[in-house]
């Protein structure tokens, strides 16, 4: 794709930083989401009200409505039943911020984009994939609803497999738009090229996404709460249950929170997948460190490496401190560390396509 305005380099300029904006907004919409989630904050509120939903309670009147209506949940009869009304005020603060910085990424795509539109600054082939990440955002929106929704009516906790498709849908969206924000470079392919970069960096983001998405459903389903150990999962590598045959049928993987179950077979999913994902991409990290020749890929082999490495820390550090309940923090920073090294995975994926386009074409 052909760099944005060579003919004005401070219109491409702004194009550029918008670009990036969006990018960092939508990474730290993920972050945010990840701490709506961990601190049980996400069905605190209870409508999905898209104006008028813009303004907190400013009144104690309006506190106690918002606080009664989150009454009515099945989260507050089963969970957080005699909850104080500061206490509420504290998870209400995340989901609502949630929602506000979504309105506030709204803002600042969408009125930018009218502006480069109006002013005809926009190239074709930019235009159409920007289109497709506003249709896909709106469509993130309502996923997310119907995530809450979930949770507002028989389960204390939104289903894990709403949950699930709004973060997979989220990570679709950052990744198509940190890759169009990379195609307004001139990205310099690498010489070095060899024909099994593409087949190693497809492999490693395939497995990558697997990984996350297998993430989500450990957050969706508490499975570290079940198995809080490592090497092992309390003592065994292949958790007894799974071993079960009369487990294995529809209604576990539908209600997965009537037993153990789901929680073993994702947590064993996640740990072992984790594991491929580790030695496909220090291998991928190992090889273009080697063979790459431009300094991009170089330093991004680096930066794959090391973020690989310290996502698995976390990983380990997470799990170990599930005891008694979720470690936010822990919990936040693995998933934070899984978008970064996403980005990271993509800008690799990019390059080694270019450098494929110039053999191709030498």
């Amino acid at each position: 794709m052909p760099s944005v305005q060579k003919d004005n380099p401070r219109v491409a300029r702004a194009i550029r930083l918008w670009l990036w904006v969006g990018v960092v907004m939508l990474f730290l919409q993920v972050v945010i989401g990840g701490v709506t989630r961990l601190t049980g904050s996400g069905l605190s509120i209870t409508r999905w009200e898209v104006i008028t939903g813009t303004l907190p309670p400013l009144s104690e009147q309006a506190w106690k409505k918002a606080f009664d209506l989150y009454k009515a949940t099945p989260q507050y009869a089963k969970i957080n039943r005699g909850m104080s009304l500061s206490e509420f005020k504290f998870i209400y603060f995340w989901e609502y911020f949630h929602r506000l910085w979504a309105r506030l990424m709204f803002l600042a795509f969408v009125v930018p984009f009218g502006i480069f539109l109006w002013r005809s600054l926009l190239p074709k082939y930019l235009l159409k994939h920007l289109l497709a990440v506003i249709s896909l955002a709106a469509l993130e929106g309502f996923f997310g609803w119907i995530m809450v929704a979930s949770g507002l009516i028989h389960r204390p906790w939104v289903n894990a497999y709403n949950l699930l498709l709004h973060l997979c849908m989220a990570l679709v969206i950052f990744s198509y738009l940190l890759w169009i924000t990379l195609s307004t470079y001139e990205v310099k392919p690498d010489p070095g090229y060899r024909k099994r970069w593409i087949s190693i960096s497809y492999a490693l983001l395939g497995v990558l996404f697997l990984q996350i998405a297998l993430g989500a459903l450990m957050s969706g389903t508490r499975a570290g709460l079940f198995f809080p150990s490592w090497p092992d999962m309390n003592g065994t590598y292949w958790p007894t249950i799974l071993a079960d045959v009369s487990y294995w049928n529809w209604d576990s993987f539908v209600h997965y929170d009537s037993n153990p179950f789901m929680p073993a077979l994702i947590q064993f999913l996640h740990r072992n997948v984790g594991y491929l994902l580790f030695l496909v991409g220090l291998y991928a990290a190992a090889l273009l460190w080697k063979q790459a020749s431009t300094p991009p890929l170089r330093w991004a082999s680096l930066a794959l490496g090391g973020v690989l490495c310290g996502q698995v820390l976390l990983g380990i550090l997470t799990l170990i401190h599930f005891r008694g309940g979720v470690p936010v923090l822990l919990g936040v920073l693995h998933q934070m560390g899984a978008v970064l090294l996403l980005g990271i995975v993509i800008f690799v994926v990019y390059v080694v396509m270019k450098s494929r386009r110039l053999v191709s074409l030498a």
